[in-house]
Parts: structure tokens; C-alpha cells; sequence
């Protein structure tokens, strides 16, 4: 099985000289088509300022990211957006819903970016009723609970079928129940559709369900790169 996902000494800094901060420092990892992977650490760590890295919202200070074999912020702006929004899904904590469209139309939208691109309205629906969100369709994002709400969110995560899935802090503001709900939907697609997940959680219980735990502390990993020979494929940095 080869890695969908390969950090190589990535650095991140913010901020010049005394101000000067280290978001992240020398993080090399691999991950694997189709894992599902937690990634742990205290508020400030570094966990969300990964994600955004590996999704190509943000640019690293040093090292090389490489999704799918291709080192993403050596393309152009133009070409790194046609890149994420085909490979890439993104689940935040605030949901991050349009207010002013409906369930459907929200969850269509990722679709409609594409220029030429025929909405496959067939696989919408199969989204939204294994989400359990189908009747809730016409409703817009007000009239829906939290837990509804992220549905919703995810759905649209998955409407193109990204080969990679970054969570950041998914359950973050739902219930116990609705937590496991939820987590049992990102496991169940990444089954199904062979995803690689990547989900930022402060949740212990949550994160021992994970094929695998990746500890960041202080801008560095601590344990769960997976870089030794034979475990997470050939090593590259």
C-alpha cells in the first residue's frame, strides 16, 4: 500500500526576529492510502497549522508536502486550487455552511466549481440518505441542529470523492452521542471509498479508534510519523 501523503522536514514560522514563532519544526511524516488517522496534541501545538499545510491554505517556511506523489505548493495558485478542490476534502469544527443556501444546494456546491462538470445528482442522494440527511434537504443551515449541521458539512467534504479527508476538530461541538455518530461516518466512507482521513481531536476515546495516533507538541511530532523502513513505505525525506 503507498503513501497518499508524505511531509518531508516541514517548517513553519510566523512572525520575524523576537516576535519570530515556530508553528511547526522539522515534522516529517507518512500516511498511507486509506488510513484514518488522529492527530493529538495540547491547544498551540501545531495540529491545525499541519492541516492547513496539507490541504494547501497555507504555505510551509521550509520542507517539501507532497499529495498523491506531487509536491502541491511548487504549483501555481491556479493549479493548487484545481488540485485541492479535486483530492482534497475539508470538515471544520464551525461547520462553515452557507447560510442562504439549502441542505442540498450546500452539499452541491463543491460540484458546481468545476466548470463542464455535471452535478451527479444520483450520488448527492446516496450521500445525503446514508448521512441520514435526505428529508432534511430543503432545510437551510438555521433550521438544523449541530449534529445535523455537520452532517451536512461532511457530505459536502465527500461530494467530489477526495482521495484525502483533513478533520479539523469535527465533533468539536456536538454531543457524546452525536460525536460517535459522526466518527462512525468518517470511518464507514473512508471504508467504503478508500479515504485517507486525517482528524484533529482533542478526544482520547476517539482517537484510540484510529488506525493510527500522530502526537504533536510544540511545533514537533513526538510519535505516529510512521518513517521507519517497512511500516508507512519507502522513506523520502
Amino acid at each position: 500500500m503507498g503513501n497518499i501523503l508524505e511531509l518531508c522536514h516541514v517548517k513553519k514560522i510566523y512572525g520575524e526576529k523576537e516576535n519570530q514563532v515556530k508553528a511547526l519544526n522539522d515534522v516529517s511524516i507518512q500516511v498511507k492510502d486509506g488510513e484514518f488517522v488522529a492527530i493529538v496534541g495540547t491547544s498551540g501545538s501545531g495540529k491545525s497549522t499541519l492541516l492547513n499545510l496539507i490541504g494547501g491554505l497555507d504555505t510551509p517556511t521550509e520542507g517539501k508536502i507532497l499529495v498523491k506523489g506531487k509536491e502541491i505548493h511548487s504549483l501555481s495558485r491556479k493549479e493548487l486550487t484545481i488540485f485541492r478542490r479535486r483530492n482534497i476534502g475539508f470538515v471544520f469544527q464551525n461547520y462553515s455552511l452557507m447560510p442562504v443556501l439549502n441542505v442540498y444546494d450546500n452539499v452541491a456546491l463543491p460540484m458546481t466549481f468545476d466548470q463542464g462538470k455535471q452535478i451527479n445528482r444520483k450520488y448527492l442522494e446516496e450521500l445525503l440518505l446514508e448521512l441520514g440527511i435526505w428529508e432534511k434537504r430543503y432545510k437551510y443551515p438555521s433550521e438544523l441542529s449541530g449534529g445535523q449541521q455537520q452532517r451536512v458539512a461532511i457530505a459536502r467534504a465527500l461530494v467530489n470523492k477526495p482521495a484525502l479527508l483533513l478533520a479539523d476538530e469535527p465533533t468539536g461541538n456536538l454531543d457524546s452521542g452525536t460525536t460517535v455518530e459522526v466518527v462512525g461516518l468518517l470511518k464507514a466512507s473512508s471504508r467504503k471509498y478508500n479515504q485517507t482521513i486525517l482528524m484533529v481531536t482533542h478526544n482520547e476515546a476517539i482517537a484510540q479508534s484510529c488506525d493510527r495516533i500522530i502526537h504533536i507538541e510544540d511545533g514537533r511530532i513526538l510519535s505516529g510519523a510512521f518513517l521507519s523502513p517497512g511500516k508507512g513505505g519507502d522513506v523520502v525525506c
